[in-house]
């Protein structure tokens, strides 16, 4: 049954509320997924602080302009389309999505995106997904700033080894 306007005008109404508030947007073709698919992609989502929403191309593409991307065209995307807001880690929605598609045979598949204010193509898209989190380069930073400082405390602790040995040699010898 079709929407009638005022549900569209809620749905306009919710999507851009969502786009204010996503810091990336996935867009993604879902024609092969199950209900049972969908509703476990929607909680793997939810768990990473992202929303999976489907709505019509023409009602995506009236709220993204009304969010000043005047210049987004999504009815040129193929098949059915869904949004995938991303509100906390901007590449959490990328990387769900690309592990999702490799569970379920691909019946899932990337058809864009948006970063910082600007459209993404779906090979950017699985390129994002690839990259690691942004947890896990912070860890990486944190580690490559210690590294030298903990070389350095080896480099004295080796010193200080080295005089423990001779000064252990000398007493050996008397």
């Amino acid at each position: 049954m079709p929407k009638t306007k005022q549900e569209k005008a809620q749905t306009l109404k919710i999507l851009e509320e969502k786009i204010g508030k996503a810091k990336s947007v996935v867009f993604a073709n879902f024609n092969g997924l199950t209900v049972k698919d969908n509703e476990q992609l929607r909680r793997e989502l939810k768990s990473e602080g992202s929303e999976y929403l489907v709505a019509k191309k023409t009602l995506l593409e009236l709220a993204f302009k009304k969010a000043k991307f005047e210049s987004l065209n999504l009815r040129k995307l193929s098949g059915q389309l869904a949004a995938v807001f991303g509100f906390g880690d901007e590449i959490a929605p990328a990387k769900i999505v690309a592990k999702f598609k490799k569970s379920s045979d691909g019946k899932i598949d990337f058809s864009g995106g948006i970063l910082e204010g600007k459209f993404i193509a779906a090979s950017q898209v699985a390129e994002l997904a690839t990259l690691p989190s942004r947890d896990e380069l912070l860890a990486r930073l944190v580690g490559a700033i210690n590294a030298p400082v903990s070389g350095f405390v080896n480099v004295l602790a080796g010193n200080l080894r080295g005089l423990v040995n001779v000064l252990k040699a000398v007493g050996e010898k008397k």
